[in-house]
């Protein structure tokens, strides 16, 4: 089976396809508060599975990283809103200390095409 990469670089591809599953990199949002970086990330996430050729109904998994878990009712807020709300995903998530103090929130996703 092959395997595709988008938009490669030298650490890593933010799009990698295997037969009928696409795996995105980490995805993080700009913005001030955790709903704008989660609003930013998540239109993110919509261009990439696009572009890809499968969209948010087709996510199979996210995991979400919050810097503090405190935030947890603004992303939900925000994930809520934008989820097929028919084709939810398995999900988890955690607190972690991300990539830079600036970062709030960010989601790694598995989908289908």
């Amino acid at each position: 089976m092959s395997v595709e990469r988008h938009h490669k670089g030298p650490r890593m591809s933010q799009i990698v396809i295997h037969g009928d599953t696409v795996y995105l990199a980490g995805q993080v949002g700009e913005g001030k508060t955790v709903k704008e970086q989660t609003e930013d990330m998540l239109a993110s996430v919509d261009k990439l599975l696009a572009e890809a050729g499968t969209s948010k109904s087709k996510i199979l998994q996210a995991i979400i990283w919050l810097a503090d878990m405190k935030d947890f009712a603004e992303m939900n807020a925000v994930w809520d809103a934008w989820v097929d709300p028919d084709n939810t995903p398995a999900r988890a998530c955690g607190e972690a200390k991300l990539a830079t103090p600036d970062y709030k929130v960010e989601v790694i996703i598995t989908a289908a095409k």
